[in-house]
């Protein structure tokens, strides 16, 4: 496993990373969700990232428990705060900050967290408040380093020109089959020593190959949950399946599987500390590992990103 600083902070993360929405505490039943923290640990993997919605609290409470026996400086470890817990606490005021915090601590048994996230920006607060809360966070001892998931380079700006603690870390949707970030995000915040912690990378498993054009989906895949599956059954278009199929000759030519093939596109970004993979059994989370420290020829990225272009 290989590590990058997390942009302008002291923090050393794998460049994979190990995701819980709709997983852990929601769609994976406990013993599988264990064996993939398990797995992930034993492949290197250090940055785990979660948020205090995922499950309304569930994946937060499964990761406290299961990482309660390790040493704490032996993850890294990531939550976000914004959207709704219930229905009078959500976004990113003073007080719904202190609160969310606190409540995300206890179910995840730790002091502190390393990395805490705005999951959307908060457009019913002002960022004054919302600046001034997270850097109170970073005062008191509770979160380590501040980002921010999906604001615009308009709301970035504007938080960057604030006093207090800078945010270090973006988590943008990021895939060959997403790539809006490239052009105004990335490097607005490469100048600005903001690492990108990319969410998505397989396009909810679809870069994986495992979704085939006409076919059922798979029996233990996220499309066929419907605990997993409310983002993902309107992005299974034949079409789109036929041309990600073209991408299995390509990974084969090079040993690798589809997915890898999609990790390392991803990952040969500079801007890019990270790629958050979800895992529903531990065989995925060491294949979606070993993508890590693989380089693709320039000409490969050509042949890729042409096998996916629509018609």
């Amino acid at each position: 496993m290989n590590y990058r600083t997390l942009g302008s902070s002291d923090l050393r993360v794998s460049e994979i990373a190990l995701g819980s929405w709709l997983t852990f505490g929601v769609g994976v039943e406990r013993a599988a969700a264990v064996a993939c923290v398990a797995a992930a640990l034993d492949a290197g993997i250090n940055f785990i990232d979660t948020a205090n919605v995922y499950g309304r609290g569930a994946a937060e409470s499964f990761l406290g428990e299961v990482l309660a026996t390790l040493p704490r400086h032996r993850y890294v470890l990531a939550t976000k705060v914004f959207f709704p817990m219930s229905e009078t606490d959500r976004g990113l005021s003073a007080a719904q900050i202190r609160k969310q915090l606190d409540d995300s601590l206890r179910r995840l048994r730790v002091e502190h967290v390393d990395l805490y996230q705005c999951h959307r920006y908060d457009q019913a607060t002002p960022l004054e408040e919302t600046m001034a809360a997270l850097d109170a966070a970073v005062h008191q001892g509770k979160v380590r380093w501040l980002g921010f998931s999906e604001w615009t380079p308009e709301q970035v700006r504007a938080a960057l020109a604030l006093p207090g603690s800078r945010f270090v870390s973006s988590q943008p949707q990021y895939s060959l089959l997403w790539r809006a970030p490239e052009a105004e995000l990335f490097p607005l915040c490469a100048a600005e020593g903001i690492g990108q912690i990319v969410w998505s990378p397989l396009r909810q498993g679809i870069l994986s190959g495992k979704y085939r054009p006409g076919a059922a989906p798979p029996r233990d895949s996220r499309a066929a949950s419907p605990a997993m599956n409310a983002f993902l059954a309107d992005k299974l278009d034949d079409g789109l399946l036929t041309r990600v199929q073209r991408l299995r000759p390509i990974a084969e030519e090079l040993g690798l599987t589809p997915a890898q093939l999609a990790l390392a596109w991803v990952l040969r970004r500079p801007e890019v500390t990270s790629a958050i993979i979800g895992a529903s059994r531990p065989e995925q989370v060491r294949e979606n590992a070993a993508a890590s420290g693989l380089r693709l020829e320039a000409g490969t990225v050509a042949r890729v990103e042409a096998a996916l272009a629509p018609p």
